[in-house]
């Protein structure tokens, strides 16, 4: 069946699909300092912190379908990751600035007697999370990883070409292909959604140099002095970091413990593409 082609949505400056700005309208936003500006959080539901952290170009709009879900027993409070979306660049462009500025931001928010809270990070966002974990232990409970690099394991193959100079019908589908070369596996997964957040990421990014806070090993790194429970999800198809029993297996080589689960027919954006099934899976980690 041929998808129907939505080019508005991919025209500069449109504006988010319903899914994402309905979302977005029922949020409670925080800013907090960030190096010579502020980070962004935005905050859903009531009950016990639990904090998502997205992937590398990204924002808290990877998270859009499970946001709704989880937010219905937990109090859900989605970064837009220092230097991402509508945060500034962290203090230093390592590690440990952006470790500071989450730390910093979620005892603004939440205030010491709320710590430690569970933690959810997706590739970058994953990555990110562990060094947080690993330089502030006092803040993080648990940590869930999805799909995340920095595993010192073979890369995948990742098939992208330019946007930038198309238009129209061309424009639309180069992008269609990237989400496939990338972020997600079936091609009826590429919706307006999705087009519009690949956009909107790439606009707002000013963290482009993502790739050194995860390869080759930053992961692995990390976790080897993190003492929080670790727990980990893989899509079947995630094109970045294939095969997930390489990737179960390097996990365990520093948390040997780690529930590590495959969710099948998802790519990279594991979250998005397959959300009942991974959210299912969060809620019985979080619930464990």
């Amino acid at each position: 069946m041929l998808m129907m082609k939505n080019l508005a949505v991919i025209e500069r400056g449109a504006p988010p699909p319903a899914e994402i700005a309905e979302l977005d309208a029922a949020a409670r936003r925080v800013d907090t300092p960030c190096g010579d500006g502020t980070m962004a959080w935005r905050i859903w539901g009531e009950g016990e912190p639990l904090v998502l952290g997205h992937g590398a170009t990204g924002s808290w709009i990877h998270w859009v379908r499970n946001i709704p879900v989880l937010s219905e027993s937990r109090m859900v409070i989605a970064a837009d990751m220092p230097g991402h979306g509508d945060s500034a660049l962290p203090e230093t462009r390592d590690h440990a600035g952006i470790s500071k500025a989450l730390a910093e931001g979620l005892r603004e928010i939440l205030g010491n007697g709320s710590l430690p809270v569970d933690l959810i990070g997706f590739s970058f966002g994953g990555v990110a999370f562990s060094w947080l974990a690993k330089q502030y232990p006092e803040v993080a409970r648990r940590l869930i990883l999805i799909g995340c690099g920095g595993l010192d394991t073979p890369h995948g193959e990742i098939r992208l070409g330019r946007v930038s100079g198309l238009e129209g019908e061309a424009r639309w589908q180069r992008m269609h292909d990237n989400l496939l070369g990338l972020m997600l596996h079936h091609s009826a997964s590429v919706d307006d959604v999705a087009l519009w957040q690949m956009l909107d990421g790439a606009r707002a990014t000013r963290l482009d140099d993502a790739p050194k806070y995860v390869l080759p090993d930053k992961l692995l790194l990390a976790l080897a002095d993190v003492t929080c429970r670790v727990d980990a999800i893989w899509g079947e198809f995630d094109r970045p970091h294939a095969d997930p029993a390489v990737q179960e297996a390097a996990l365990r080589r520093v948390k040997p413990d780690a529930d590590f689960r495959v969710i099948e027919g998802a790519g990279h954006w594991a979250m998005f593409e397959r959300p009942e099934a991974v959210n299912a899976v969060l809620l019985e980690m979080l619930d464990g």
